[in-house]
């Protein structure tokens, strides 16, 4: 027992050292007050940048739902005098990529070029154009616009999707966390591109930026860089705020649906990012229903019980408080008793907390798979900008461990009590017997 108690100690300080000393996260603000994020790593000869923006659904309005949505996606469709096609050429001369991100908080776009002088010149050129005057082409809205409509509809026929719908409306109700973040048809169909281009406005600006920048550049270079992306963003705008989260009055909405199994969905307000009690109910989480096979639900539902074959549990921390939920598929016949187990074994956890011995594991596997999480560029750019956006401190990565390593049952039983109510939890049936 001392042996591997040894073993891990070892294996978490390297861990921790190798995160610190490979990540000396420098930061400043661009002339316009965008806030940069830079790693130097001269491995390979790639450049990998992102720029964010507090643009995320969570900026909609009920009557305009969808448009944060369509303005992050149209950013790349015609820009700077350039069309979609040559937006997509000129990338492709050079080999570079572009990658979206949106989600209720965060709208951007990261690229990824090779960092020799013209493939990162051109790449860099389509890049600022795409950041800082996109066109919105009234042909291409009004594509667009049918294509996410179609999604949509497409999507209604789902019972993941419709539950999930239902399931965030019960939880946000009006609040705009609640609004789904491709829109509805009705608020798309009343999108113009006027509201496009105002929504633009209002929120891509340079004070509600977070750049970030890791790769094969000096830090003059990344300056330089980060300059070129924002110079002509601009200084004025609206500032991003988002309501407090509202608690949800409980309930269990049961639709019936020809699919062959029911789709049960729980959820509750969990955290915000900033929340000091994160790391207990991180992990404690991967234990109640994050870790796979050895969680605490799959072990009472499918293992002891077969009434899934899988069940998992989440939480999706955001500015406010994003969701905590749970799901699971089952027989029709058995919905109502695994809905009831599950709801029993969330009670127990909240009340009594993991064991001993399901804390040592859980930290055990989340320690040691922590490494395949900053085990590539593209990963990095992704914590830099979590890092700069909720403005977490610069050592998030190398405190991280730390933080897991010094989580108790305890922590987790009283973090847990505050911030998850199972009584209260709002729950969707998909497929529930007529």
């Amino acid at each position: 027992m001392q042996i591997k108690r040894f073993i891990f100690i070892v294996l978490f300080g390297f861990y921790a050292q190798w995160a610190w000393a490979t990540l000396p996260i420098q930061t400043w603000q661009t002339a316009s007050g965008a806030r940069v994020f830079f790693v130097e790593n001269h491995d390979l000869p790639i450049l990998d940048v992102s720029v964010e923006f507090a643009a995320g659904s969570g900026m909609d309005t009920a009557d305009k739902s969808g448009c944060a949505s369509l303005v992050q996606h149209l950013l790349s469709l015609g820009a700077g005098g350039l069309s979609e096609d040559q937006i997509a050429t000129a990338l492709a001369d050079v080999g570079a990529q572009l990658k979206s991100q949106f989600d209720r908080d965060r709208a951007g776009i990261a690229l990824r070029t090779l960092s020799s002088e013209r493939e990162r010149k051109q790449a860099l050129d389509v890049f600022a154009r795409v950041i800082q005057q996109p066109e919105f082409p009234r042909d291409v809205v009004l594509r667009e616009k049918a294509r996410v409509i179609a999604s949509i509809k497409e999507s209604s026929t789902k019972p993941d999707y419709i539950g999930e719908r239902e399931l965030m409306k019960m939880l946000y109700g009006s609040h705009p966390y609640g609004f789904n973040e491709m829109g509805e048809i009705d608020s798309l169909n009343r999108l113009q591109r006027e509201d496009l281009a105002a929504f633009y406005r209002a929120y891509y600006v340079a004070k509600n930026a977070v750049i970030a920048i890791i790769g094969d550049v000096t830090r003059l270079e990344a300056a330089a860089i980060a300059e070129q992306l924002t110079e002509k963003l601009s200084v004025e705008g609206t500032n991003p705020e988002i309501p407090a989260v509202p608690i949800p009055a409980a309930g269990i909405k049961r639709i019936p649906h020809p699919a062959t199994q029911s789709h049960i969905q729980m959820a509750y307000p969990g955290l915000r990012r900033s929340d000091p009690d994160y790391f207990p109910l991180l992990v404690g989480n991967h234990i109640l229903g994050g870790g796979g096979f050895v969680s605490r639900l799959m072990e009472e539902i499918r293992q002891q019980r077969g009434l899934a074959y899988s069940v998992y549990s989440f939480f999706s921390p955001y500015k406010e408080q994003g969701p905590f939920q749970i799901g699971l598929q089952t027989k029709k016949e058995q919905s109502e008793e695994a809905l009831t187990l599950t709801h029993k074994v969330l009670k127990e956890f909240v009340a009594n907390g993991p064991t001993e011995e399901e804390l040592k594991a859980a930290k055990q596997n989340i320690i040691g798979g922590f490494p395949l999480r900053i085990d590539s560029n593209s990963k990095i750019l992704g914590f830099l900008s979590v890092i700069g956006f909720y403005r977490l401190p610069l050592t998030y990565l190398t405190d991280y461990l730390e933080a897991v390593e010094a989580v108790t049952t305890e922590q987790i039983r009283q973090a847990f009590q505050r911030r998850i109510q199972p009584d209260g939890m709002v729950t969707v049936i998909v497929g529930a017997i007529e």
